[in-house]
């Protein structure tokens, strides 16, 4: 014999849709579009026992471990073709700001970030400046350089000889621009930030952004697989999506994991408003709709995948983002800002491992790839001595 619930009860436990969500996530179902949907929009009654959830299917996993990397932040060029709504990164040529990195800032930032103790150099970058602006050709010329990627190589090279292990994230990169990265980085990047072509559209974000096309990400995500790419990805919320498509982004993720088992981390991003931006006014993602994203995002993709959220744009969410279901903060940097959030400084360590730690974590250190993914499968063996140096010993099975 049954009893109902009192109304209470169902507050704390949350409602039979969503116990009924939940009790299936924690018996290993597959959750589809119309769950993950309705985790995303779930009450403030219901919260609590998604995180409970979210957390305990982390803990299963990855125990009450939370990871970083300490990395070195080199902006190779912030020349970009696109322009989105929110960014404040990308320049024109002859902006003032605008650069180039020069080879020589390169490795003298990679050497000061190694006596830093940073391990993984960020290469990071505007989308195909060179198919926008003459005077960046002209620079890649003067260079060297045929191409912009060509020119990315160069900058992993001079990281590895100064002992960083690359981490590429170019934007828009073909199949073959990543094989040819592929023995100069440990693992590349590219934020999915959402499915919906809608976004495209006219007054729409990502109007003049043509690498923003989802169906292009998507591809080039795909296309990482087919290479053994260790992969970064990843949604940006508040930047007009609905709810449904942060759900159908999350199940996009998942779909190429389980095709290609290259993810190596997933990052729930929110989007900050800066005074500079077209977006000035727009409202910034609020602590529970991240709470709810990340605990969806653990859900949906399940106990071993690494989910992240980025502690610099959240300072004050620390112990609600671990409660969700994290296990890794990403790149802290001790020597350069973020570049793309430049308003936001990265954490002190020792703060955030105090932090951590009261809320039952211990922070712990690790490389710009995965342990899971540090084997002959995923790694280029050009990259074994690199990885060797920084104590990974190479597993000889596939992953």
């Amino acid at each position: 014999m049954t009893t109902a619930q009192p109304s209470a009860v169902v507050g704390r436990s949350g409602s039979p849709q969503i116990r009924e969500i939940l009790d299936r996530a924690r018996g290993g179902a597959r959750l589809g579009e119309a769950d993950a949907l309705a985790l995303i929009e779930c009450s403030a009654d219901e919260l609590p026992a998604l995180l409970a959830a979210a957390g305990t299917m982390r803990d299963r996993a990855k125990g009450r471990v939370v990871t970083y990397s300490r990395k070195v932040f080199l902006p190779v060029t912030n020349l970009c073709r696109d322009r989105c709504t929110y960014c404040t990164f990308r320049k024109d040529a002859g902006d003032p700001g605008a650069w180039t990195m020069a080879p020589a800032e390169i490795a003298q930032w990679s050497r000061r970030g190694r006596a830093l103790g940073c391990r993984e150099a960020l290469i990071c970058l505007g989308d195909k400046p060179e198919l926008a602006f003459k005077e960046y050709r002209e620079t890649l010329a003067r260079l060297g350089a045929r191409s912009t990627i060509e020119y990315v190589a160069r900058a992993c090279e001079i990281a590895l000889g100064e002992g960083l292990l690359p981490h590429t994230n170019a934007g828009i990169m073909t199949r073959d621009e990543m094989v040819m990265l592929r023995p100069l980085n440990v693992s590349m990047g590219l934020m999915l930030e959402n499915v919906a072509n809608r976004l495209r559209g006219r007054g729409q974000v990502h109007q003049w952004a043509p690498d923003k096309d989802p169906v292009v990400r998507l591809r080039m995500i795909a296309e990482a697989g087919e290479a053994r790419v260790p992969f970064t990805t990843g949604i940006l919320l508040g930047i007009g999506e609905t709810p449904a498509e942060r759900a159908q982004s999350l199940l996009a993720i998942r779909d190429l994991h389980e095709r290609y088992g290259h993810i190596q981390e997933v990052i729930i991003q929110n989007f900050r408003a800066k005074p500079e931006i077209a977006m000035a006014g727009a409202p910034e993602p609020d602590a529970m709709e991240m709470a709810r994203a990340i605990a969806a995002a653990r859900l949906v993709l399940g106990p071993q995948m690494n989910v992240q959220a980025p502690p610099n744009l959240s300072p004050n969410e620390i112990e609600m983002f671990l409660a969700a279901g994290i296990n890794d903060w990403g790149g802290i940097s001790p020597l350069s800002k973020d570049y793309v959030n430049p308003e936001a400084p990265w954490p002190h360590l020792e703060r955030l491992a105090e932090r951590c730690a009261r809320a039952g974590f211990e922070l712990r250190e690790r490389l710009a790839i995965y342990p899971e993914y540090v084997d002959d499968y995923w790694i280029d063996p050009k990259l074994r001595p690199a990885l060797a140096r920084h104590g990974a010993e190479i597993d000889g099975g596939a992953s």
